[in-house]
């Protein structure tokens, strides 16, 4: 029995690994879909083939012991208990197949999930996303405990940094600083401006005068925005953050204080 065992196992492995190079070449050979989408049928099918594998080999071990066809359908009470117990791993891979085969997602996307962790996602699997959040952390997430979803790449990438200024600051000192700023990021950082075929910036750094009346009491807010390529998303958010403190030390700008501070 150990000899069959040990068998069936080197044959399961060999054959995942036959069906996981197969599927590679395949991709190598076609065209027909992009870069990233074949990147993520290939992380979702090793996560497939390994999953398959083990309860392939499972079922054989448990054979040796069990007679599972009797097992498995003479007993209701089995079937039931397993059925409540499985529910959510099947719900997670229902939800993950519609993601995958809904185009929803793929390998190396930046999303957000549920409006609080985001970053871009290093794995695909049968039941959860792995992201790597900007603070370097793995945020592993199942899909049925995803609740919104937020893709970065199915759109465009908009930086939008403010100042909160106190409401005794005057607003026409304020907008001729912002304004400024506005003018020094497009000199400074243009290369992360999203562009069109000719080159042409399709929405450059521009100030958008008072977004925010009165924010927590404390002042107004003035933000500037800008539409930038989805890898230079982070950095160029940094560069814009950095223009505009440094333009309120120079400009001696009066930032907003918490109503803690000013009692």
């Amino acid at each position: 029995m150990p000899v069959k065992i040990l068998t069936v196992a080197l044959l399961i492995i060999l054959t995942v690994y036959l069906i996981r190079k197969s599927i590679k070449l395949f991709f190598d050979k076609t065209s027909f879909l992009d870069a990233k989408r074949e990147e993520t049928l290939m992380h979702f099918s090793n996560q497939v083939t390994k999953v398959i594998g083990l309860v392939l080999f499972i079922i054989y071990v448990l054979s040796h012991f069990f007679n599972l066809t009797r097992f498995f359908t003479g007993s209701v009470v089995v079937a039931s208990a397993l059925a409540l117990i499985l529910q959510h791993i099947i719900r997670d891979y229902i939800m993950g197949l519609t993601y995958l085969f809904e185009r929803q997602i793929h390998h190396g996307d930046f999303v957000i999930i549920n409006g609080n962790r985001q970053g871009k996602i290093e794995e695909i699997s049968m039941r959860y996303l792995k992201i790597r959040q900007y603070d370097g952390y793995l945020y592993t997430v199942s899909y049925s405990s995803i609740k919104e979803l937020q893709n970065g790449n199915r759109g465009m990438r908009r930086v939008i940094e403010s100042l909160v200024l106190n409401y005794k600051q005057n607003p026409d000192d304020a907008f001729r600083v912002m304004e400024e700023v506005a003018r020094t990021c497009n000199e400074k950082y243009g290369e992360y401006l999203l562009k069109d075929e000719n080159g042409v910036p399709l929405e450059s750094f521009k100030f958008n005068h008072i977004t925010e009346l009165n924010v927590d009491f404390s002042g107004h807010r003035y933000s500037i925005s800008g539409l930038v390529k989805e890898e230079d998303f982070v950095e160029a958010g940094k560069k814009v953050r950095y223009e505009l403190a440094m333009a309120a030390y120079k400009n001696d700008l009066m930032m907003a204080e918490s109503l803690s501070t000013i009692r």
